[in-house]
């Protein structure tokens, strides 16, 4: 597994926590001082970050984050796409992100952009 591909799949892993392993699981995914900026997020450092992924389940109880194709990286950037998936196995939200990494193979930032959302 590449550094990219580790941190995508550490990133997954937080978005997918359990909120009792939350917090050890966005500490193990990004710096104390990440930056994650998406359409419907600006938040700074883990407690911020944590209660977005945390209002994310709120709002889609029950589903899960999955990357979708591979990784692409260079230098400390790497791109991939997500979707979030319901039980039934489909997927009303997609969207696509951009990190960067810390020397220690961490995220220090998030630019995320969504490619299909649900209509209201």
């Amino acid at each position: 597994m590449t550094a990219h591909e580790d941190a995508v799949r550490r990133y997954f892993d937080a978005w997918n926590a359990t909120p009792e392993d939350l917090g050890k699981a966005v500490a193990a995914a990004f710096t104390e001082t990440v930056a994650y900026t998406d359409p419907v997020a600006d938040v700074r450092g883990h407690r911020e970050l944590a209660a977005a992924i945390t209002g994310a389940h709120q709002q889609f109880p029950g589903f899960v984050f999955r990357p979708l194709g591979t990784p692409d990286g260079h230098h400390d950037l790497v791109r991939f796409g997500w979707e979030l998936v319901a039980a039934d196995g489909s997927a009303p939200v997609a969207g696509s992100d951009v990190i960067a990494l810390a020397d220690d193979g961490r995220i220090t930032s998030v630019s995320g952009f969504l490619d299909r959302v649900p209509t209201v």
